[in-house]
């Protein structure tokens, strides 16, 4: 498949990284970011380096609105933590910074565990069932939540309510169009019988 082929693969990485290189350099240039806001683009940075080292995958999703979800909730969590506006804080500060940090955290660590095998369209490479994907299928999805609702409770506002439900909403997406996918694989699908849960263990 074309797809896969190595090269294929590592010119479409970079491509799809140029994007997030731009906005991470915006927002730093303009300063005043939060420590949530500053949660978000970390997170979202780190996906620019393992996208760059990740291995060539067995096989890749043709289906083009996974590709249009794919791409669009990619980009759109920078747009959430670089123009939501001013709002006003649910909780103290100390908590969402506290929170912000235990997001990073986590999401290091299951980017640590997942190794090379990081995607950004569905598709299929060494299934990791170490480190955090013992509890749940999609931790790094899992911390993105979370930095996503200190974003939330540290600038309350409707219109930052509703850009940040989107980002919510299409990494739901995502993550149902994945498994779809990857759940072909007879390997995978015990996987999902084993790990019943995709975010938060014993809840969602």
């Amino acid at each position: 498949m074309f797809l896969t082929r190595p090269w294929v693969d590592r010119t479409i990485a970079v491509l799809a990284t140029l994007p997030f290189g731009y906005v991470l350099w915006f927002d730093i240039r303009a300063g005043h970011l939060s420590v949530p806001r500053v949660a978000i683009l970390v997170q979202l940075s780190l996906l620019i380096v393992t996208m760059l080292i990740r291995l060539p995958p067995v096989r890749v999703t043709t289906n083009p609105l996974f590709w249009v979800v794919a791409l669009v909730a990619s980009y759109y969590g920078f747009l959430t933590a670089s123009f939501t506006g001013g709002g006003h804080p649910l909780v103290p500060a100390l908590v969402t910074d506290s929170l912000s940090v235990v997001s990073v955290i986590a999401d290091v660590y299951a980017r640590l565990s997942l190794g090379r095998n990081i995607g950004f369209v569905p598709a299929q490479r060494r299934l990791v069932l170490t480190g955090p994907y013992r509890l749940v299928r999609h931790p790094i999805y899992s911390a993105l939540f979370l930095a996503e609702v200190c974003v939330i409770l540290e600038g309350f506002s409707w219109p930052n309510l509703a850009l940040s439900l989107v980002f919510l909403g299409l990494f739901v997406s995502k993550t149902l169009m994945e498994e779809s996918f990857l759940r072909i694989d007879p390997e995978y699908e015990r996987y999902m019988r084993e790990v019943r849960y995709r975010w938060i263990p014993g809840v969602a």
